[in-house]
C-alpha cells in the first residue's frame, strides 16, 4: 500500500558541513560572551605542570587569549607573551576553515 507521505532521508553528508559551519562560527561568539577571567581559576590540564611543576612555554595561552579577546592586553602578557604570535596565526587557521567549509557547502 503507498504510503501519503514521504519523508525524505536526509543524510549526513547533506548535514555535516552546515553543522560544523555553525560551530565554528558559534565559538568566537561564546568566547566573547564568556568573563576575561573565566579560565583564570581551577586546575590546570597541562601535564608538564601537573606531572612535573614545570611550566611549558603554552602554560597561560588559554588564559592569555581570553585576556586579548577582550582586549586586556597588558594581562595576556603577564600570562604568555606568546599569545601575541600565537593568536594572530589561530584567527588565520580559524578563517580558513570557515572559507573551505562554507565552500564545501556551496558545491
Amino acid at each position: 500500500m503507498p504510503s501519503l507521505y514521504v519523508i525524505e532521508k536526509v543524510s549526513y553528508n547533506k548535514l555535516k558541513y552546515p553543522i560544523f559551519l555553525l560551530a565554528l562560527l558559534a565559538m568566537p561568539v561564546v568566547l566573547i560572551f564568556l568573563p576575561a577571567n573565566h579560565f583564570d581559576t581551577g586546575e590546570t590540564l597541562c601535564p608538564s605542570k601537573r606531572l612535573l611543576d614545570i611550566e611549558c612555554p603554552g602554560c597561560g595561552m588559554t588564559r592569555g587569549v581570553m585576556h586579548t579577546i577582550h582586549f586586556e592586553f597588558k594581562k595576556a602578557w603577564e600570562f604568555n607573551k606568546l599569545t601575541f604570535i600565537v593568536l594572530p596565526i589561530l584567527i588565520y587557521y580559524w578563517g580558513k576553515a570557515v572559507y573551505t567549509t562554507y565552500k564545501k557547502i556551496q558545491k
